[in-house]
């Protein structure tokens, strides 16, 4: 089969490889679309000596499962996310997802806003007002978080967003005290737009979407006491103030230990989250992220990761078709 493997200098190879077998928890997936991250060209940089196949979005159909996979069989239409940094990933014609991680997308860690934050969950809505900043509201992270923050009746939300804010206004509801803050008009614009958002309201939680370019600092400098950031990226906590809490997703664990206590990205968790997400799409109580499909496959993987490397993706995220790639024979 054809996998794609990404080295230091974000160039692709495509070369061919046997079908991985699929462990007793895991499921193999015949890959029809791979989705693409910023984490994809990111970790490529950050660990030279690693060239691995970075893809994890997957959505297809099974082709096998292990012998102690239970809630899947062949031929079911599935959507997981690959296990981050291990081999057989979505850039590949067949892809291995463990069973827990299969129907679910970006979705999970956005929803991880509650899971982390201590936030309501959709079955218990918040009763009151709660301000959540969701710093990069127009990222799929961020806009998942912020859909699913309004299926938990969380309010005000309070977005940042740059050029991407037409998006992010159809995700917030104005009439429910929601608003959208420009961070492209600095650091000191932001403090003040996220505290006049709140209309007086402590606010206690973030979501950094982001995780760079003085995202979770911005945050820290206008959160109450106690305030809580959850970051999708390993972050180097300087110049925050001491009352600030900066929790990491299961993403951002990827490349740091939890800290003790922490239990992000369970199993438990996860089985519950992903019937419900999978009821959500059934019943359209949410829609995906706009998307752009890149052309050749595998072959329009390196363009498309260096164009979210140069920051031109803006309210899209870019997605591949594995049958497009030159030599498919699947």
């Amino acid at each position: 089969m054809k996998e794609a493997i990404i080295d230091k200098t974000v160039s692709v190879i495509i070369h061919d490889v046997e079908i991985p077998t699929p462990k007793p928890s895991q499921v193999l997936i015949r890959v029809v679309v791979s989705g693409t991250n910023p984490k994809d060209w990111k970790r490529p940089r950050w660990q030279p000596d690693i060239v691995i196949n970075q893809g994890d979005d997957i959505a297809g159909y099974v082709g096998a499962v292990g012998e102690e996979v239970r809630s899947f069989r062949k031929g079911d239409k599935v959507a997981a996310l690959h296990e981050l940094g291990s081999p057989h990933g979505s850039y590949a014609e067949y892809a291995i997802a463990w069973e827990y991680s299969t129907f679910h997308l970006t979705e999970k860690t956005s929803f991880e806003e509650a899971a982390t934050l201590k936030l309501p969950l959709p079955w218990t809505p918040a009763d009151k007002p709660t301000p959540l900043v969701v710093y990069g509201g127009a990222t799929a992270v961020g806009a998942f978080a912020i859909k699913f923050a309004k299926l938990s009746n969380i309010h005000p939300i309070i977005a940042v967003a740059g050029k991407g804010a037409s998006f992010v206004e159809t995700l917030i509801s104005r009439e429910k005290g929601d608003t959208i803050v420009d961070y492209r008009q600095g650091d000191d614009a932001v403090h003040e737009g996220i505290t006049a958002a709140s209309k007086h309201t402590p606010i206690h939680h973030a979501y950094d979407a982001v995780s760079e370019k003085g995202g979770y600092q911005n945050l820290g400098a206008t959160l109450d006491k106690p305030g809580k950031i959850a970051v999708v990226l390993p972050t180097v906590v300087d110049n925050i103030p001491d009352h600030i809490s900066i929790l990491r997703t299961a993403v951002a664990s990827v490349h740091m230990p939890p800290a003790e206590g922490q239990a992000l990205g369970d199993k438990e968790f996860g089985a519950a989250l992903f019937q419900f997400i999978g009821q959500d799409l059934a019943q359209a109580w949410f829609s995906g992220h706009p998307y752009e499909v890149r052309k050749g496959g595998l072959g329009g993987l390196e363009g498309a990761l260096k164009d979210l490397e140069a920051g031109k993706a803006s309210a899209v995220k870019y997605v591949i078709k594995i049958a497009e790639t030159e030599g498919f024979q699947q």
